[in-house]
């Protein structure tokens, strides 16, 4: 089988010959203490450990990313405005001014290389006012937004039988990229009228977006809509405000993608997503990730509750990664049944922390090969 087949045949309840092989990813910091427990520097982790496994190389899926450009143009200045105590103030590229420790730089802030704990202090979007300078930056129709080669990478993935690929945010977590959590929820309650505003503007942005990359050749297999909106128990928001807020963007994102062939969409959100997980069933949203099992989610409770209305990636508890030996082969016990059940990848429920060792971590992606069909 392909990549792309053996991806979607999981995700939609199929047949595939192997369940793909996710062990999930480390942070910098992890690698930084893989090295000194004798990992080769210089290598890349993932071949060094299907060699070390004994995998093929195709025991991962082979993604093709053609991600339109959803990003404000143009973007902020990074700039740190200033440096005391062990720590900068900075502004960072969507405008906000914040504090986080002189150990990192702003590189950190630009991607999630590693957990950087920031203090907010000041977000682009306060008010009227700043949302009507925002907008301004997101422009459908501006050049940069869609690839002009668009065609011709689409067709080089499918050619590779890679999954193609795309992801962008969601209306929850790109209001509060603009307004800030503290800051959004005060919006909700006090300018209701505004936050409505901001997420149909959104949902009219992103389907701009799609409508061009489908009419030029491109067919996601894979789309991600990054939706961070739920805490250790709770969503972010009450269920009614996100049926109310976020509801119409997600069913008209969805109909779009799936008008035109999409088999996978998938919702990403970290913390308790229970409650979440009924309404992205109603929005056409048929796959959730990560499963952080810290915030109490259990894949095999939610298989329980939804049954095959949902799929999963993710759910394999990294802080039973790190202890090993008999606690982490009893929990991927566990969640075998919902691997043969199919509709499941497991996975690390986010990225691998510092303190998994490199010997723990083998351990675990070992076990994982055998439950995934890679090894006997």
């Amino acid at each position: 089988m392909s990549s792309r087949q053996r991806l979607v045949d999981t995700l939609i309840f199929g047949t595939p010959d192997k369940i793909p092989f996710w062990p999930g990813w480390p942070r910098e910091s992890t690698l930084a203490e893989w090295y000194k427990q004798g990992f080769p520097k210089g290598k890349d982790w993932y071949k060094v450990l299907i060699g070390e496994l004994g995998l093929p190389a195709d025991a991962d899926c082979s993604f093709g990313w053609l991600n339109p450009d959803s990003q404000m143009i143009p973007k902020f200045e990074e700039k740190i405005l200033e440096h005391k105590d062990g720590h900068y103030i900075v502004q960072d590229w969507k405008g906000n001014v914040c504090e986080i420790s002189d150990q990192y730089d702003l590189t950190y802030l630009r991607e999630a290389k590693d957990f950087v704990t920031r203090r907010w202090i000041r977000c682009p979007v306060e008010n009227r006012d700043d949302w009507e300078q925002m907008k301004i930056r997101y422009r459908i129709d501006q050049d940069q937004r869609v690839p002009s080669n668009l065609t011709e990478k689409a067709g080089k993935i499918k050619s590779k039988g890679q999954i193609g690929r795309i992801s962008f945010a969601g209306p929850f977590w790109q209001m509060r990229e603009w307004c800030g959590f503290e800051g959004l929820c005060m919006m909700l309650i006090d300018q209701p009228d505004l936050v409505a505003e901001m997420a149909e503007f959104w949902t009219d942005f992103i389907s701009g977006i799609l409508d061009k990359t489908i009419s030029r050749g491109f067919v996601p297999d894979h789309v991600t809509i990054n939706e961070d909106m739920a805490y250790k128990t709770k969503s972010m928001i009450s269920p009614a405000m996100a049926r109310e807020f976020c509801l119409p963007s997600w069913v008209k994102w969805t109909r779009r993608l799936r008008s035109a062939g999409c088999p996978i969409i998938e919702v990403d959100s970290d913390g308790f997503i229970g409650e979440l997980i009924p309404l992205w069933i109603e929005a056409g949203i048929n796959v959730c990730s990560p499963i952080e099992v810290a915030a109490g989610c259990d894949v095999a409770d939610f298989r329980r509750q939804f049954g095959r209305q949902m799929a999963y990636i993710g759910g394999v508890d990294k802080r039973i990664m790190a202890k090993g030996g008999k606690e982490i082969q009893k929990h991927l016990a566990h969640l075998e049944p919902i691997v043969r059940d199919g509709g499941y990848i497991p996975a690390c429920d986010h990225a691998v922390p510092a303190d998994v060792s490199w010997p723990k971590y083998v351990e675990y992606a070992r076990l994982l090969a055998k439950i995934t069909g890679w090894l006997p």
